[in-house]
């Protein structure tokens, strides 16, 4: 490619390539529905339920430049830290990533094989390599390169790549994990790559954190039906433990009410031994004699 021209910023110290020579967008299709939809799985999982707490960009198909003067790459996902989206996407230079204007490459790039003629596993990953991107994964799903090793994961460790034994270590500059998972997405069955944080658990889709949300508020409406169950049974039970209480209150009002009866009567049976005794001292006849 030859060497475009330039031109001067209102920066003296910063010098704008010519990038009208650029293509940013060729109108050429993804080759097959599964390849799409793990495109759109990857950046739906991270738009959905991705929250590192500082900003970052991800695209899908969208064109790499490390240089004006190379070709664009064009990885199937890229997804760049502490960077965030331009104000005005549609201008020339915004419509790709220019590692220029972002000021850094791309922290993960992911390729997946489509075939056999992609070159992801030589001159791709010497490029992404080259561009220090700090992690490279490959993923294989029909077995294009490697039946026995549909996920390669690689680390840049001293300006060079290292292959990692296990491709689904945490990836700690993201927060990230790689994971595989068999299921359907936007009616495509299939093994998938997803994205998981690091202590395993799948990032969700919008629809399957849709999901969640739905399975919480059915959870938290049957903890409170029960609680509501719970409640009225409590209730119940106090309303029985006043009713038994009114009952022996009764008990005891009539117990009482019998008491003072039984005195009355024994009150009235003195009297009348009193009375009787007076009437026989009248008539001159000892009581205690009779």
């Amino acid at each position: 490619m030859a060497k475009p021209a330039t031109t001067t910023t209102n920066d003296d110290c910063w010098v704008e390539p010519d990038i009208r020579h650029l293509i940013t967008e060729d109108d050429t299709p993804v080759d097959n529905p599964f390849h799409e939809r793990q495109q759109n799985l990857f950046s739906e999982c991270l738009h959905a339920d991705y929250h590192p707490g500082r900003p970052y960009v991800c695209f899908t198909n969208v064109g790499l430049y490390p240089s004006p003067y190379v070709e664009a790459l064009v990885p199937d996902l890229m997804l760049s830290m502490d960077v965030s989206l331009p104000a005005d996407i549609w201008e020339k230079g915004n419509r790709a990533y220019l590692v220029w204007r972002y000021g850094k490459p791309p922290d993960l790039v992911i390729e997946v094989v489509s075939n056999r003629k992609g070159g992801e596993a030589t001159h791709k990953l010497e490029r992404y390599e080259g561009m220090r991107v700090s992690y490279y994964a490959i993923y294989d799903p029909r077995g294009h390169l490697s039946k026995k090793r549909p996920l390669r994961l690689f680390e840049l460790r001293g300006g060079k790549y290292v292959e990692c034994l296990d491709p689904t270590q945490p990836l700690e500059l993201l927060g990230l994990k790689l994971a595989l998972w068999d299921g359907t997405f936007q009616q495509v069955k299939g093994r998938y790559l997803r994205f998981a944080d690091l202590d395993g658990r799948l990032l969700p889709t919008g629809a399957e954190l849709l999901e969640i949300e739905a399975a919480r508020l059915r959870e938290t409406e049957a903890k409170a039906e029960q609680a509501e169950a719970k409640a009225e049974q409590a209730e119940a039970k106090a309303e029985q433990a006043e009713a038994k209480a009114e009952q022996a209150e009764a008990k005891a009002e009539q117990a009482e009410a019998k008491a003072e009866q039984a005195e009355a009567k024994a009150g009235h049976v003195a009297s009348e031994n009193e009375r009787l005794k007076a009437r026989l001292r009248e008539l001159g006849i000892d009581p205690e004699g009779v």
